[in-house]
Formats: structure tokens, C-alpha cells, sequence
């Protein structure tokens, strides 16, 4: 299964702007640049005129299309029509007053989001990827967004490529241009070959493109597309296309289906009762569109946007930062979650425990051939290395006449040197496979044919393994002089020296973490590079299942099908390569899990762009960080504990909205359908509708920051349609009840005429509106669940103004509304109580014993 967006067909020849088809000089010509780079004032005149072209493409600024937004939904614009129509008939008041609380209520939506995506915004600032850039001739660093044509740019290994640009000079230079060729291992680049114009974006090699990275070497480079003009934006459309859609999107957008299927009823049935009951087209017109304004939860992308960024902000105060917003539910829902070993499991403070001769003694020598190794290596800095130069420095005046880069499929690194003057190739890397490019080995200071000792020097191999530690193999091998370019062929033949083990201790908590996740229904698998014994010990001392260890070789012998079968039960994978982890992220989702995978390699890229939630951490490459969806602050299982917590609780508080507002909404709809048929008169004025609904989305703007009951993150949430049109259904039809018994109230025993009937039920409307949010916020008895006080105080504003508003002539004539009696204001709190216990009573079927009934999978 390809990697999420990932376009598996090269590139198209293409000869626009055949940048690669010139010299480095030419382009930098054309440019109007040097190869120290463009100044800051040329870079800030070019981004300025960016954003004025991007201006006057779009026509409006981004918050004014977002105001334009909150009035544009098809119902919305047939009533602000209709209204205006009503007023140009005459009725100048009513339709004045309506289009007031339209106005009110599309502001109120405006400034939830506003607020909700400048909160975002500045969180995303705190991660934002930027890379090394020439400015005024000195090195600063750019966020790859401001990366413009001019721009020289330094690539190093785990950089992310900004733009696609013109290589002027390179060194060993890889780059990974899988999501543009769907070529697994990295193509190799050189700034000085020749490139015709026709050349494919494979053949390109002088040349690197946005969407890519660096996985070995350096370079420099200059910018000279950006943005939609490179390769990568000429795809974006059939990169969306394949986009994988979360389940939060898919949710919300069939529940906003369903909405219209029982809006479009109703609203039909309820207007052609009026209309065969002889009241005016325009009056009935308005009214039932005021009713399917009602129903349509219009401030639910308002709340969604609330409550993802109120979630996002209290994950950044627990260390987390969430890139993609919807990645939140996603984050909520995992099942299993696949981790490195290095600085999660373990304390990230490798330290190179021995460096030891195949004797199994200490040896200066086998250090000092390890320390050149790392020394002179000019890839990307690693842990192994860096233990090592904690140890020893190499010799002084030692330089590397050649090197080949560490890849992940050889898994090994090279280095060439004069030792007594010899060029001498100095390889050190995974045991295993430097076993496979050995034929002999030094023992006792004499050089021995390898299959001799092979079987002492495995068996001191696993006994450290089996401890935990991570073990490299260091050989040499004497070069011809003068050495020619060097290849992986010339890593044959060699002479197996010594054996280096590292040590990296677990984590003192991570057994707590661990088990937290456990009771969160969240399982940890492990995935690594390491051998099969030291994943298995180090998975064993922390309490992970390492009774089925599967290896990357066993996984090469799979095909998909194969894998999705035997990942199930698997905890451990050993030796495995970047291809190999996307392959078990998308084997374990084909499975139906909802996978999270941390990492912060180059070689995690892959996996973090499969994975339903991609997790990284601050201090990670630059293409693991861009990758992901979720970066933390600090690398460790308790920050992603809290993490999968916090996004349970704000999908939770999401669907506390959703819940409350269709069903109460649904009720009204449906008792206002049923008045049609026998009431004489409307039974609420269109504006009165809207002023309902305007007053009751208040405090459901607060939800996002509700108090979330316990065992409402103990399970994964998840949309869950039947059960939500369920529940509609259920306490919909409870309110329905409720108001049909008011009406009889109402008509029957007090014999009200038309406008104390509206006032009175505008406020047992408003007011049930208020008791059922409270109620059914919790799975909890109301009172053994203390809402969060915004909601609590917020509700009770609403409740005083619903109460006052009959009561104060200046607002109540023109909204048609009359001053309640007494003894029919005590009717309707008696009703409301007895609304709020039948609730209670219900509550405890859909929300009580089972927290996680409404949050299957739809």
C-alpha cells in the first residue's frame, strides 16, 4: 500500500523553465542572484510581492472570507432572501429584527473561529519547519514557507528540500524522491552533470524538488521554483484526490447528510400546512425556513473549530503540539501505537559500554578505527557516533580521502584514511551484515579466515545482545593507491577487527506509561533497527510482549496480504529498514486499528506519513518533523498518555454538542410540525425562532472547554451515526412530549391567546434548551458532574435574559412577546423539572453503563 499522498508514477517530461538544462551560472543570471544569496531586502521585496499577488488572485483577505462563510450556507442565503423580500412587501419591523439575529448569530460563529484559528496559528508557529539559507552572505535559517526564487539554500542530511532548485555545489550527496517517482531508495545527485531539457524529474540529477529530502550528504543549492510552480504543487490537486480523509472529516460530513435528509422533510411538510391552511406564502416561507435554520446545528463548524483549537491549546501545555487540527480525534481514537526504542522506551543517552577485540577483550585499537570512522564521517550526526567521540578523538591530522554514506539498506558506514600510510577503508555498522562483507578476521593479533572463529564471535554477539545492548561490527580493508571512486562494491573482502555495544538503559516511568496506555486501549508495539535479541530484551524490561519477534528479512518474504495476517499478534519487529515500517503501519491499519507511530529519523518519514496519526518530536529531523501531524515537546510515552487523553476529551466535548443541539432542535422541529395541524395561528414568529436558536448556541460555545468525565476517555471515540440519529430520535421525541403537553397546558387550562402562547413557550423552549445541555453533557446524575463554569454561568445569563425579555416592553413588542403570568410562569418550571427528570431517567440507557455506546465506529 502506497504512503498517504504519495504519486507512484514518475513525473512527466517537461521542458517549462528547464532550469536543469543550465549551469549553475545561467541560473543564477536569470535569478538575479549570487551564490552567497539574495540580500534580506531583495528576499522581504519578493515575499511582499508574493502576498500581493496571492491578494489579488483571491480578491479578499482570509478573515473576510471566513465572515462570508457564516451566511453562506444554501438555507441561510433562501431566508436572508426571503426576508428581504418580506420587507420590501411592508413588513419593514419583522424582517429588520430577523435579519438582526441572522447578523448576530453569523458574528458570534466568526469570532469562535477567528479566535480558534490565530490560537492555531500561533501554536503552529512554536514548530514550524525552517531551513538553512544565505542571506547577505551569512547562513540564517528561513521557514519554508518564505523560501523564495534567489534563494541559496544549504542541504544537509535530514533537511527537507524547500523548493526545487538548481544544485551548484554537492558532496555524496541522496535524496529521497519517493513522493514524487515512487522510487524507494534515494537518488543520487551531482551538481556538475549535464541534464537535457526533456529529462524526466528521475533523470534530473543536477537537481532537487520541493516535497523531498535529504537522506546523506551536503549541498548547496538555489531556489528557483516555488510554491504551486514546482513539480510537487503541479501534482497537489492528485495529491488531495488521494488524501486519506480522517474519521473525524467522514463523520462530520455524513452527519451533516443525515441533518439534511430530516431538515428537508420536515421543513417541506411543515410549509405546505401552512400553505393549504390559506396563511400568507411569504409568512410560511419564513417560518419554516426560521424552523430549518432551527435544526441545522449551523454553529457546529464554529464549536468543531472551538473545540479542536481549545483541545490543541491544552495540548500545548502538556507538551503537544497538534500540526493538522483533525488529527486530534485521530489522536483520541488510537488502538496501537508504534514506537521507537531510543529516547521512549529508553533515556536517549546511548553510551558506548565496550569496544572489544574478537577476544572479547577491551581494545584501543578497535576504538581508535572506531573513532576515525565517526570522526570524519560528514553525514548526519547520530547518537552511535557521538558515544563513540565521547570516548575517544581520533588521531590528530587524520582526513577522509573518500567516504560512502550510511544507508538503510547496506546499514553501514565507510570512511577512508591512511593508516601507516596506506589508504585504508574503515567500515563499521550493523553485526550482521558486516559478517556478509567480511572472509577474515584478527584474533590474537593475527589475521585469520573468518569461518574459524565465526561461531565464538556470534555467540559473544547474542550474549550481548541478549543484555539489551545494541552491537556494531568495526573491519578494514587495505586500498589501492591511488584509491579510485569509491562504490559499495569495494566493501568486500574485509577484515572483521572488533565488535563496539552501546548501551542505553529504559526509562525509569516507562512501565507506568505503558500501562496507562494499556488501560486506554492502546497498544505498543516496538519497531526498530535493532537486532531481534536486543529489541527483545529491552521490549522484555519494560514490560512489552516480545514473545513473537518479527524480523525485516521475514517481512521481505511477505506479500501484504501475508503481513496484515501475521502483524496481529506480533510486539516486536527487529531489523527493519524505513520501507519495511510504512509496510507494518499500513498493515496494521488494513486491520482496522487506528495507527499512531512516533519517530524522528530520517528513516521515519515513510511510516509517519502512513500512519493515521504521525508523531514527532521537536528535536527530530527536519523531514520526520514536516511529516508528522503531531510534534511533542519532550519525547516520551507520558507526554503521548496525556496527549491520546486530551483528545478523547475534546472529541467528547465536540459530541456533547452535537448530542444535545440535534435532539432539542429535532424536538422543536417535530412539535412545531404538529402545531401546524391544529393550532390557528403560528405557534413562534420566524423571529422568534431565530432568537431561540441565537440564545441557546451561547453557552454551547463554552463546551469546548467542559469538564469531561473519566470514563469518557477510557475508549477510543468515534462517530458513530445510528447511534447519534438514535439518540436524536429517543430525547427528541421526549421533548416533543414535553412541549405537546405544554401546548395543552397553554391552551386547555390557562386558554392563552396567540402572543402569551408564544411567550410562554419561547421561554419553556429556551429554557429546556438550557436543562437538557447540563443534563445530558454527562452520563453522570446531573449533580454528581460539576460542569466547567464558562458553561455553567453562561447557562445561567441565558436562562435571566430568556426570563426578562417578556417582561421589558422596549425589545418585547417588537419580538412580539407579552408579559407571562405568574401562575403560568410556575407551569412551565414545573414542566421543566419534570422534562430534566424524565432525562436523567433516560440518560442512563445511551449514556450511563456503557461510555463508549455513542463512540463506535459509524
Amino acid at each position: 500500500m502506497p504512503a498517504r499522498g504519495r504519486i507512484t508514477s514518475t513525473t512527466a517530461p517537461t521542458t517549462r523553465d528547464a532550469f536543469w538544462a543550465e549551469s549553475p551560472g545561467a541560473v543564477l543570471a536569470r535569478l538575479d542572484t549570487r551564490a552567497t544569496g539574495l540580500t534580506a531586502e531583495q528576499a522581504a521585496g519578493i515575499l511582499a510581492a508574493r502576498k500581493l499577488r496571492r491578494h489579488h488572485r483571491h480578491g479578499l483577505a482570509s478573515w473576510q472570507r471566513l465572515l462570508l462563510s457564516q451566511f453562506s450556507s444554501p438555507i441561510m442565503l433562501i431566508l436572508i432572501v426571503a426576508t428581504i423580500i418580506s420587507m420590501l412587501v411592508g413588513d419593514l419591523t419583522d424582517g429588520s429584527i430577523i435579519i438582526a439575529i441572522i447578523l448576530a448569530s453569523g458574528l458570534l460563529g466568526f469570532f469562535q473561529e477567528y479566535r480558534a484559528n490565530n490560537d492555531v496559528a500561533a501554536l503552529l508557529k512554536r514548530v514550524e519547519v525552517t531551513v538553512p539559507v544565505l542571506r547577505d552572505g551569512a547562513e540564517t535559517t528561513a521557514p519554508v514557507a518564505e523560501i523564495v526564487p534567489g534563494d541559496v539554500v544549504l542541504l544537509r542530511a535530514g533537511g527537507v528540500v524547500p523548493a526545487d532548485c538548481r544544485l551548484l555545489e554537492s558532496e555524496n550527496l541522496l535524496v529521497d524522491e519517493s513522493t514524487l517517482t515512487g522510487e524507494s531508495y534515494p537518488a543520487e545527485k551531482d551538481a556538475d552533470l549535464p541534464a537535457d531539457p526533456s529529462a524526466t524529474l528521475a533523470e534530473r540529477r543536477n537537481s532537487v524538488f520541493l516535497g523531498t529530502h535529504v537522506t546523506s550528504g551536503t549541498a548547496r543549492a538555489v531556489a528557483v521554483r516555488t510554491g504551486r510552480d514546482t513539480e510537487f504543487g503541479a501534482v497537489s490537486s492528485e495529491l488531495e484526490k488521494k488524501r486519506v480523509t480522517t474519521a473525524f472529516t467522514r463523520g462530520t460530513t455524513r452527519f451533516g447528510e443525515l441533518l439534511i435528509w430530516v431538515m428537508v422533510v420536515l421543513t417541506a411538510f411543515i410549509f405546505i400546512v401552512n400553505a393549504l391552511f390559506g396563511r400568507p406564502l411569504i409568512e410560511a416561507l419564513l417560518f419554516s425556513l426560521a424552523l430549518a435554520v432551527g435544526l441545522s446545528p449551523q454553529m457546529l463548524p464554529a464549536i468543531v473549530s472551538v473545540s479542536l483549537s481549545t483541545g490543541a491549546r491544552r495540548m500545548a501545555k502538556q507538551q503537544v503540539i497538534v500540526k493538522r487540527l483533525d488529527a486530534i480525534e485521530d489522536l483520541g481514537a488510537l488502538t496501537v501505537l508504534c514506537t521507537d526504542k531510543t529516547g521512549t522506551l529508553t533515556a536517549g543517552s546511548v553510551r558506548l559500554d565496550e569496544a572489544l577485540d574478537l577476544d572479547g577483550r577491551e581494545s584501543a585499537e578497535v576504538l581508535r578505527l572506531a573513532s576515525c570512522n565517526a570522526a570524519l564521517q560528514e553525514g548526519f550526526p547520530n547518537p552511535l557516533d557521538l558515544a563513540i567521540l565521547a570516548r575517544a578523538e581520533p588521531p590528530a591530522g587524520l582526513t577522509a580521502l573518500d567516504e560512502l554514506p550510511y544507508d538503510f539498506s547496506r546499514r553501514r558506514l565507510s570512511v577512508v584514511v591512511r593508516v601507516d600510510g596506506a589508504p585504508t577503508l574503515i567500515a563499521k555498522g550493523a553485526f550482521e551484515g558486516m559478517l556478509e562483507i567480511c572472509d577474515h578476521a584478527v584474533v590474537d593479533g593475527a589475521v585469520v579466515p573468518l569461518d574459524a572463529v565465526r561461531s565464538g564471535v556470534v555467540d559473544r554477539y547474542e550474549r550481548l545482545s541478549a543484555r539489551g545492548r545494541r552491537v556494531l561490527a568495526v573491519a578494514t580493508r587495505t586500498l589501492a593507491d591511488p584509491i579510485p571512486a569509491l562504490t559499495p562494491a569495494d566493501e568486500t573482502g574485509m577484515t572483521l577487527v572488533g565488535i563496539l555495544a552501546f548501551d542505553d538503559p529504559a526509562k525509569a516511568d516507562v512501565a507506568d506509561s505503558l500501562s496507562a496506555l494499556e488501560r486506554l486501549g492502546v497498544s505498543v508495539r516496538l519497531i526498530t533497527g535493532d537486532n531481534r535479541l536486543a529489541a527483545a530484551a529491552i521490549a522484555t524490561s519494560v514490560g512489552l510482549d516480545a514473545a513473537h519477534v518479527l524480523t525485516g528479512r521475514q517481512i521481505d518474504a511477505m506479500d501484504d496480504a501475508a503481513l496484515a495476517a501475521g502483524v496481529a499478534g506480533v510486539g516486536v519487529f527487529a531489523e527493519i529498514e524505513p520501507v519495511q515500517k510504512r509496510r507494518i503501519v499500513s498493515a496494521l491499519r488494513a486491520n482496522g486499528e487506528t495507527v499512531g507511530f512516533l519517530g524522528d529519523g530520517i528513516n521515519d518519514a515513510p511510516a509517519l506519513q502512513a500512519a493515521d496519526v504521525g508523531i514527532s518530536v521537536d528535536t527530530a529531523v527536519d523531514v520526520a518533523k514536516q511529516a508528522a501531524s503531531v510534534v511533542l515537546l519532550a519525547k516520551s510515552l507520558a507526554v503521548i498518555v496525556d496527549g491520546i487523553t486530551l483528545g478523547r476529551a475534546t472529541f467528547a466535548n465536540t459530541l456533547k454538542y452535537v448530542r444535545v443541539t440535534t435532539s432539542a432542535n429535532f424536538g422543536n422541529m417535530l412539535s412545531m410540525a404538529i402545531a401546524s395541524l391544529f393550532l390557528t395561528f403560528l405557534p413562534l414568529l420566524p423571529r422568534q425562532i431565530l432568537l431561540l436558536n441565537f440564545l441557546s448556541d451561547i453557552p454551547a460555545t463554552t463546551i469546548a472547554g467542559d469538564r469531561v468525565d473519566p470514563e469518557r476517555v477510557q475508549a477510543p471515540g468515534r462517530w458513530d451515526l445510528r447511534g447519534i440519529r438514535d439518540f436524536m430520535i429517543t430525547f427528541g421525541l421526549v421533548s416533543t412530549v414535553f412541549d405537546l403537553l405544554t401546548f395543552a397546558v397553554l391552551l386547555w387550562v390557562f386558554r392563552v391567546d396567540d402572543t402569551t402562547f408564544r411567550s410562554s413557550w419561547f421561554i419553556e423552549s429556551t429554557l429546556t434548551e438550557l436543562v437538557v445541555l447540563l443534563s445530558l453533557r454527562t452520563g453522570r446524575p446531573i449533580l454528581r458532574s460539576r460542569p466547567a463554569a464558562a458553561l455553567l454561568w453562561s447557562s445561567m445569563a441565558v436562562a435571566v435574559v430568556t426570563l426578562a425579555l417578556p417582561y421589558f416592553p422596549p425589545l418585547a413588542t417588537p419580538l412580539g412577546l407579552d408579559a407571562v403570568p405568574l401562575p403560568i410562569l410556575g407551569s412551565l418550571f414545573a414542566l421543566t423539572g419534570l422534562y430534566l427528570a424524565a432525562n436523567e431517567l433516560l440518560k442512563r440507557r445511551f449514556l450511563g453503563d456503557r461510555p463508549a455506546r455513542l463512540l463506535r465506529t459509524a
